[in-house]
């Protein structure tokens, strides 16, 4: 692990590094499990890395996918439905594991969500060529217990899942570790090591908003005056106002496409407060997923038909996204929007006499029998925690990304950190897409952090860092960009 010039671990940490082998009320040193000494390479060996992984207490198979160079297993890990006390209780979480071999550094991936169950590389584990751990989120389907008590959905539970996860499967890949993630996987990914700092050599972060101050959104209005161009921006608000001037034809047409699908709106409220949600969010969901370029493909809102129209707002915002059947899966996210992560409350001026509702909170797209309490200490307590003992964290964000609004800022307590914005892009911004200065710099210290650099590119100055470039070879399928199709609000 890297130096972590003595800090100290909170109070809450230590508590919540309680074991749960045998759920007893034991330190996570004297509970976690004994695990066979790694093999030099783990693929197929006299201790193969498969029956090494599943002799991890609680550790379970659920399928093996084949991949050229690589094994894949989708697994489960039983962890506690409360760290703090471990004996009440447990669920199974799922996670997937990318090897190559024990002997290269492992990335650890969080999206925020669901895990997705196919194979697939984060940039970091291509820069380092190693292997990749990813996380589902707690209490995303099928990773939540039962009951779900929700007061146990919190960013410090999440971060002690990962904590107690690393813990277990560290003895196998003692290589040095990474953490990484997107938008709200990068948030996760801060998240642990702010919780965790001696657990990760390096944070690698990509579009993680910053919502250190819930009700002071103003940030983000700004960004909608001047992103893109003139033109461009013109262009989608006069789609919005035409969608809510044509509310009476394009909810007939919601109507008929909530019968065809059996969508519901019982949590929104209505079918015509789920249409405002919609609408509202379509410039945001434009510049969350597109480009400048794609403003050409917006039609003039004076001339479109009710169906251009419907087509337009469908293709980007997503009609499906705030009916019962499109919430569900995003419960635990809304749920943690409205009691630590914060929302975007924008103020789109340009609807203010066409909108019946305002930008619509969290709570209205969560379970009311679900309770939920806002804590406005949790995000200032994070902020405060980069600002001043970030080591070894790169922050990448979009320039055209609404999210990037309310970034991470890092203060004169940060060392060896870093944050970075792609010129021009949108909420799928990463490192490849940076300048090239930047570019090179940011993957030399992914390099240097993951304790794979070559030779050349440890450097004390910027000057090596051209020479700085991924390990691995492209993978077209591993390699797929699966962008999360998300309202502003996820």
């Amino acid at each position: 692990m890297r130096n972590t010039l003595g800090r100290l671990l909170p109070v809450a940490v230590l508590i919540g590094t309680m074991g749960t082998a045998g759920f007893t009320a034991q330190t996570a040193t004297a509970a976690e499990p004994a695990a066979a000494a790694p093999t030099a390479a783990g693929q197929g060996s006299a201790a193969d890395i498969k029956d090494q992984i599943l002799a991890i207490p609680g550790m379970s198979l659920i399928e093996e996918k084949p991949h050229p160079g690589y094994r894949f297993f989708v697994l489960n890990y039983e962890q506690p439905v409360d760290h703090r006390q471990p004996w009440k209780g447990t669920f199974k979480q799922r996670v997937t594991l990318l090897h190559k071999d024990v002997s290269r550094p492992t990335v650890f991936f969080t999206s925020g969500y669901n895990v997705n169950t196919n194979p697939r590389r984060s940039e970091p584990t291509t820069i380092v060529d190693g292997n990749q751990l990813s996380m589902e989120y707690r209490f995303f389907n099928p990773s939540r217990p039962d009951p779900a008590d929700w007061s146990k959905l919190d960013i410090w539970q999440a971060a002690s899942d990962q904590h107690r996860l690393f813990t277990a499967l560290k003895k196998l890949y003692p290589k040095n570790w990474l953490a990484t993630g997107g938008s709200k996987g990068g948030m996760t990914a801060t998240y642990f090591e702010r919780f965790y700092p001696r657990d990760m050599d390096g944070v690698v972060a990509y579009v993680a908003p910053n919502d250190v101050v819930n009700k002071e959104d103003s940030a983000y209005d700004r960004f909608f005056t001047k992103v893109g161009t003139k033109e461009c921006r013109d262009k989608l608000n006069a789609v919005q106002r035409e969608a809510l001037i044509r509310r009476e034809p394009l909810e007939a047409k919601y109507t008929a496409a909530a019968a065809e699908n059996g969508w519901t709106f019982n949590t929104v409220g209505s079918l015509d407060k789920a249409f405002e949600a919609v609408v509202l969010d379509y410039t945001w969901a434009f510049w969350q997923y597109s480009l400048v370029a794609d403003c050409a493909a917006i039609p003039d809102a004076k001339t479109a038909t009710d169906q251009q129209i419907w087509d337009t707002v469908d293709s980007i915002s997503g009609f499906s996204a705030y009916a019962d059947q499109g919430l569900e899966t995003y419960t635990p996210y809304y749920y943690q929007a409205g009691t630590q992560l914060g929302s975007p409350d924008i103020k789109q001026p340009h609807l203010k006499d066409l909108s019946r509702y305002g930008y619509q909170p969290p709570r209205d797209f969560v379970p009311r029998d679900i309770p939920m309490t806002f804590k406005p200490a949790a995000m200032a307590d994070v902020d405060n925690w980069v600002r001043n003992n970030a080591n070894q964290m790169l922050f990448v964000y979009g320039q055209n990304d609404p999210w990037g609004a309310e970034p991470f800022h890092l203060g004169y307590g940060a060392r060896d950190s870093y944050v970075m914005t792609a010129p021009g892009a949108n909420h799928g911004a990463n490192v490849s897409k940076l300048l090239d200065g930047e570019k090179a710099l940011a993957t030399a210290r992914i390099l240097q952090w993951a304790g794979v650099a070559p030779a050349a590119n440890v450097f004390s100055t910027e000057k090596a860092a051209p020479q700085a470039a991924p390990l691995a070879a492209p993978d077209p399928q591993l390699d797929q960009t699966d962008l999360r199709r998300e309202s502003l609000r996820r």
